[in-house]
């Protein structure tokens, strides 16, 4: 069996490489699965993409029409597949759910301290050899309180982990891990009241058609002044557009993203030389208190490793013409889940 991986990236090749245990013909290109470059995929049993790939139904007809019967992602989150689509027309779609909680959790916490403590105001000072420290008065994490949004396996994690900096934790999520409220005095409110209350609020729920722009400006009136938010779930959970008014106007003091809505052909290439024509972005980086990161809180060599090991689960067992153990079912995403149910399993 063929299988052709969209959008592969240098850092992931060695460890697809060496996932590919049975020696299937793996074709590794760097475009991004579209209507323009869909016909790569002619000849293969499988196509293989990650977050920035279209997999809408106009590229699942083509897909179809070049016999293409499964789709593997790369990734947890699957807001980019059109799974009904792609039911409709017998392509089977599977993802990777649980890699490494721990990379994306460890990567909030980086923000949240990174942020609290001007680390990169500090850092790019003494680049200029001034080691003054009048503006880099910052504060601590003991003892704040945080909102978790979300509660599933990497919100678990980060539960875990603030708790060894005795913070107040606050989570979303109706479906109660009762195991978090027991072991980390982790206590459940409805998503306003978590706004109203914490310190820090970071967000671990998959994108779909209930949590897009779930903070926006009414959420954001509800914050405290001076609230950190923490993005490291998908860009479109937040409207970026509120978040920069937040900002401007001092209601939102940090905020701290490894995710940006519009990040499609911006992430995971070097613009360095050709600026990207983007006023959000280039308003969201200006600012001190900001800290965007470039979609890399999944780049450890954990997570990469179990990426690939996952995928090639799912493929190799399509090739033996069996059900693989990560299909996804069409009716997971749409309006009639509660984004809940997505967040225990599915987060980021």
């Amino acid at each position: 069996m063929k299988v052709i991986v969209f959008s592969t990236r240098e850092f992931e090749k060695k460890y697809l490489i060496s996932a590919n245990t049975t020696s299937l013909e793996l074709v590794m290109v760097t475009e991004s699965l579209s209507l323009n470059t869909v016909h790569l995929a002619k000849g293969a049993g499988v196509v293989c993409i990650f977050t920035g790939d279209d997999a809408s139904a106009p590229v699942l007809v083509k897909l179809k029409e070049y016999n293409i019967k499964y789709i593997a992602v790369r990734a947890t989150g699957f807001d980019h597949v059109d799974l009904k689509k792609a039911a409709a027309l017998g392509i089977t779609v599977a993802n990777v759910p649980d890699y490494s909680p721990f990379s994306i959790a460890e990567h909030a916490i980086g923000l949240m301290l990174a942020l609290i403590r001007k680390l990169t105001l500090a850092y790019q000072q003494t680049q200029r050899y001034n080691f003054k420290i009048d503006n880099l008065l910052g504060s601590t994490l003991h003892h704040k309180t945080v909102g978790i949004v979300g509660t599933g396996k990497i919100g678990s994690a980060v539960t875990q982990i603030l708790s060894g900096f005795d913070c107040n934790l606050i989570g979303y999520d109706k479906i109660r891990n009762e195991q978090l409220i027991s072991k980390y005095q982790l206590h459940y409110a409805d998503l306003k009241t978590l706004c109203k209350n914490s310190d820090i609020i970071t967000l671990h729920l998959p994108l779909n058609e209930r949590t897009e722009y779930l903070i926006n400006k009414e959420m954001i009136d509800f914050m405290r002044q001076g609230v950190m938010i923490i993005n490291t779930a998908r860009g479109g959970i937040v409207n970026t557009q509120d978040i920069i008014e937040g900002i401007e106007k001092g209601k939102i003091g940090y905020y701290g993203a490894d995710v940006y809505e519009h990040e499609k052909d911006v992430f995971f290439y070097d613009h360095s030389e050709k600026k990207v024509n983007d006023p959000l972005l280039k308003k969201l980086l200006s600012y001190s208190n900001v800290l965007i990161t470039p979609h890399q809180a999944f780049a450890t060599k954990e997570a990469l490793n179990n990426i690939a090991v996952t995928i090639f689960k799912n493929i190799n067992c399509w090739a033996l013409q069996q059900k693989g153990p990560h299909e996804l079912h069409p009716d997971l995403g749409t309006e009639n889940d509660n984004i809940e149910q997505e967040s225990l399993n599915l987060s980021t």
